[in-house]
């Protein structure tokens, strides 16, 4: 569904008052941008791909607004975001383009998600649902609809097209004939951590107009432009929760209760539960049993329904297995190397070494055959299988994979 605003004179952000300090260097660099100036604007309805769109048409851009509908019902991936991000549109007068990706959702996201938590792990469905759903989709559907070949998007985070000059660069030799993924400035918004599994032909036509801002810039040049989500909330949660009012709830929609004990290494019994999918690995709170001392959850095992239980000194690892590796602004290593790990979205890195390992006849058949063993020079608490680990070199993402069971 396509809505085109009627041309009026009552409106134009060119009018407004100047940009911050920071804005103005944003619509630089946008200006300075090489090639065709038309571009496609992913809109969640939230204040950051707001102004995405505001800054692009600022700075000059031909600028379509496009929205994914990926779960009827409220929430920002629901029928608030629509609406807030239809509002936008207007205000820019930019045409707006709903695209149906509830099927697309539930195949990829959805049913993913529930065969993981089945499964006794905690899958990540941001990165996946950036690489299936979202990037590769909507530039796919541009191109054909529209006759745009970029996308941009609200996220924090920053890219080094491999044309550009790369003198100033801290390691000149990575970035031969590689589009570099960086960290956004932000560091409590960077969120490069959720783009690790997007590939070179994405990267290399997408932009990210906020990849240089804080957060509270976004919310200055929002409100400097009178963006009617300047002031909206950000969502704290995971669009499954937030659509459900909590992941408990989403999961008990789709899994039946399945009775089960939590028990220590020893085979103690403790307690029991109602599903493995309501547990996850470093969990402490909520585990409905007492004992001497503060217990954490350290395995999920599916083929028995049992949830293990240890005190927190026993549920730390020195290494974990990687699988289904992207690897981004570096050709993959064929021997060991140092990397800084980023083991969850608001983690902080530590150090470790990865080795290469032969990939699976499973990674094969799937086309993600890059897989590693990664050693930390510590000990790392709550390694959760089917979370993401991500490699770092500085600013730099070098690339990342799933956890896997051992």
């Amino acid at each position: 569904m396509t809505i085109t605003p009627k041309k009026t004179s009552s409106l134009s952000i060119k009018q407004k008052a100047k940009a911050t300090p920071e804005g103005q260097e944003v619509l630089k660099r946008l200006k300075e941008v090489r090639g065709d100036h038309q571009i496609a604007v992913g809109l969640s309805g939230g204040v950051d791909s707001s102004l995405t769109a505001a800054l692009l048409v600022e700075a000059g851009w031909k600028v379509e607004g496009i929205t994914l509908w990926l779960m009827s019902g409220k929430g920002s991936c629901c029928t608030d975001g629509l609406i807030d991000a239809a509002g936008i549109c207007k205000q820019l007068q930019i045409s707006h383009h709903i695209i149906d990706a509830r099927e697309n959702f539930k195949k990829e996201i959805i049913e993913s998600v529930v065969s993981g938590y089945e499964e006794g792990i905690t899958p990540l469905p941001c990165s996946k649902c950036n690489r299936f759903v979202k990037f590769s989709p909507m530039l796919e559907w541009s191109h054909k609809n529209l006759g745009l070949d970029r996308i941009a998007t609200g996220h924090y985070a920053r890219i080094r097209y491999f044309q550009e000059d790369t003198s100033k660069a801290d390691n000149p030799k990575q970035i031969i004939k590689r589009h570099q993924l960086l960290r956004g400035l932000d560091e409590d918004k960077d969120q490069s951590y959720f783009l690790y599994d997007l590939s070179q032909e994405v990267l290399e036509k997408v932009v990210f107009p906020l990849g240089e801002l804080k957060k509270s810039d976004t919310r200055k040049e929002a409100s400097r432009l009178n963006l009617r989500t300047a002031t909206k909330p950000e969502s704290q949660d995971l669009c499954l929760a937030e659509h459900h009012g909590s992941m408990k709830a989403f999961l008990d929609n789709y899994l039946p209760p399945k009775k089960g004990e939590i028990i220590l290494k020893n085979g103690q019994v403790l307690g029991h539960h109602d599903g493995i999918e309501h547990f996850t690995i470093g969990q402490r709170k909520g585990l409905g049993i007492a004992w001497k001392e503060p217990l954490h959850v350290i395995e999920i095992e599916s083929s028995t329904n049992r949830v293990i239980v240890a005190p927190r000194s026993e549920a730390s690892r020195k290494d974990c297995l990687v699988g289904e590796i992207n690897w981004v602004s570096i050709e993959p290593p064929k021997k060991e190397i140092e990397v800084e790990v980023q083991l969850r979205y608001r983690s902080k890195p530590v150090l470790a070494t990865l080795a290469p390992l032969e990939p699976s006849l499973k990674d094969i058949e799937n086309k993600r055959p890059y897989r590693c063993n990664l050693t930390f020079q510590l000990e790392q608490f709550s390694i959760t299988p089917g979370q993401a680990a991500v490699f770092y070199e500085g600013e730099v993402l070098l690339g990342g994979g799933i956890i896997e069971k051992k």
